[in-house]
This record gives C-alpha cells, structure tokens and sequence, in this order.
C-alpha cells in the first residue's frame, strides 16, 4: 500500500504515544512522522521489493513450542557475542542517515542505546560524525565500514573508529550495488540536503569513470571495478587492531571461507533487502549457515525483526544475538531517543514473554527443538 500523502509530518514527540502497545506499532505510527517518500525509502528494499517482504514471511514458516512447568524465575536475558557480553540479544544495526527520520540523527539513537544497554552499530554513512555518536552511545559500540574508493581513505575511518572507542569493525560486503527501489522511486523519493555522509566529507570525490569500450559493461567494468575482493579483506585485518566481523553473509560456503580466514564474526544479512533483490530471506539461510561454522562460531543476525518472538525463532536457529534495522528509524521518528528506546525495552519484554512460555530460562537454553515448522 502506498503512504498517503503526507505533505505535513508531524514533528517527533516528547512522550511515548498512547497507541504503541507492540514494537511493531512503530512502523505503522511513523507514516505521521515522516513525509511519504521518506517512510516509502526505508520501508523499500531495492527493485521490485521481493525480498525485504520474504524476511518478514520468514518468520511465519516457524512456531514456538510452549513448555510446562519450567522454573525460569532465575531467567535473564544476557548473551555473550565474541569478546563482548551483553545484557540482552537487541543491538542496533547501522542504518544510514537517521536524519531522514529526526533532525538529531544519530545522536537520538545513541542516547538511546546507551539508555538500554544495547550496542549502536555505527554506519560509515551516518548523517552525524562518528567521534560525536560515540561520545553518547555508551561503551558497546561498534563500527560498520564501507571500503573507500583507496586505501588511505579506508585507513583514516579504521584511526577514527579506533580513537573513538569502538570496540570491533563490521565491514559490509555484499552492497557494492543497490539498485533503487522501484517504490521508492515512484513515490518520488529524494535524498534531502541535511543527509550527508558526515563521515565522508574530507575523502574527495570518487575517481573518474573510466573510457569504456563499446563492449564495456557499465557494471562489470564500471560499478564493480572497485568492489572489495578477498586481497581487500586480508589487507583490512592485517590493519585494524579491532575484531573484524563481515556483515551480508548468506551461503554456507562464504561463511565457511570467512571463518577460515580468521574474521571474528559473521553477520547474517541481505542488507534489509537492498541489495540482490531476490535473494533469500536471511532467516532461511541461519540453520545452514549455523551448522556449516559450528556451534562456537559468533553469528548475528539481521533481516525483518519485529517482534520479541522473532527475536527468539532467530536465537533458536543459530544466531547468538540480533541487529535491528528498519524499526529504530520508525521510532526515532516519533519520540526520538524517547522512542529507540521504547522500542527496545518492548522487544526485550516480548522476547521474556516468549522464553518464559517456552521454558527457556536464558538465550543459551534457546534451540531449534524450540520451535516447529508450521
């Protein structure tokens, strides 16, 4: 369904609305609070928008099996993920240009996740400097990077991410192409003037395109030609003296090649559905993937939470704690830090619900016999 017009968003609130009653009922909210070819952009994937709807379908193939007379009174929500422990499996996924959904950007949300407890993973392309986000977001905080048009620009954010305190390095690497979202573009969807890439401003402008041949494609030897390669990855953690996890995993047989070459983690993601439009939901992919590194081998996951119960069905099949993506925006967008935060406490209150009629009294009791194909 296409938002209707909207030409007057309303400006973020001071105070938790009366209607929220569910983390979810912050995607429906934000059609307030955001101009419609804004709330179409993040709600979008890329092209014909399969596959950020079959991470949300995903969820539904699976049901949770209630347990009986289980103590959980002991229960607790603490997961550790690699060198770090955190008290709940909920972490903020990067996300780009939270201004499109409050004026602050970025600071809101990491005042938010500071607030929670929860670890903020800051984009390369955030609309605020990544210095002043770390100063707020508490001391689990990540950092995600792109891979620069040259190597020195790529060293110069890995210093600055080093020097803020962030304690391990997402490198995306499945985005080297997004192809606009077809409803995005037909809402008529422009980037406003106050998101720039605050991370990127003194890199300079990209090199020039190269002459093509007739012949040339303009994807294999013009987008692609500086799309990171495995040289590319060996050579950034020969550099950085933080964990380097990889974010946009989705076959067993890269997750297997990542471990082997000695990245801390792996993100299980297909970038919200902004990338390869028709590529599997990242919740079909987790058990393979899981039984493809091992038990022991750190997994997150990403890709279409909603709910405190998605949370759980993503634990049950292999990942050791989640990144949320779209719904930090809605929030953001109606309450500000107010909000992130609202959202997070609901999720972790759902996931609680969910563990205690199921039996499980902490996230490592959480398997797959917990749950039942539907």
């Amino acid at each position: 369904m296409t938002n209707p017009a909207n030409p007057v968003p309303l400006a973020p609130l001071a105070a938790i609305p009366s209607e929220i009653r569910c983390a979810q009922d912050y995607e429906v909210l934000a059609r307030r609070f955001m101009a419609a070819p804004t709330y179409e952009y993040i709600l979008g994937g890329s092209g014909r928008d399969q596959t950020a709807p079959a991470n949300l379908d995903a969820f539904g193939q699976w049901s949770v099996y209630p347990r009986l007379l289980r103590d959980v009174s002991a229960g607790n929500t603490r997961v550790a993920v690699g060198a770090d422990t955190f008290s709940h499996p909920i972490l903020l996924a990067p996300v780009a240009f939270h201004k499109l959904a409050h004026p602050a950007g970025e600071l809101e949300t990491a005042r938010a996740a500071h607030a929670m407890q929860t670890c903020m993973v800051t984009s390369t392309l955030a609309s605020c400097t990544l210095e002043d986000i770390a100063r707020l977001a508490g001391p689990q905080r990540w950092f995600q990077l792109y891979f620069q048009h040259d190597r020195v620009a790529t060293l110069e954010l890995l210093a600055r991410a080093e020097a803020a305190g962030y304690r391990a390095i997402v490198v995306t690497l499945d985005a080297s192409i997004q192809v606009a979202s077809l409803r995005a573009l037909r809402a008529g969807f422009q980037m406003p003037a106050e998101c720039v890439a605050a991370n990127l401003t003194s890199d300079g402008p990209p090199p020039a395109a190269p002459a093509f041949e007739p012949e040339a494609s303009r994807i294999f030897q013009g987008v692609m030609r500086a799309a990171p390669t495995w040289r590319d990855l060996e050579w950034l953690m020969a550099n950085s003296s933080l964990p380097v996890w990889v974010k946009g995993v989705l076959h067993p047989d890269d997750a297997l090649a990542l471990r082997a070459a000695g990245v801390a983690g792996i993100v299980v993601s297909n970038h919200g559905g902004r990338s390869l439009d028709g590529a599997p939901a990242s919740l079909a992919v987790l058990p393979a993937i899981r039984d493809t590194v091992g038990a022991q081998y750190p997994l997150l996951f990403d890709g279409g939470i909603r709910s405190g119960t998605d949370v759980f069905k993503a634990l049950a099949l292999g990942a050791n704690a989640v990144l949320v993506g779209r719904l930090q925006l809605y929030a953001l967008s109606v309450a500000g830090a107010l909000g992130v935060a609202h959202m997070i406490k609901l999720l972790r209150e759902e996931l609680e619900v969910c563990m205690a009629l199921a039996g499980c009294a902490t996230p490592a009791e959480i398997d797959r016999g917990a749950l039942l194909r539907a």
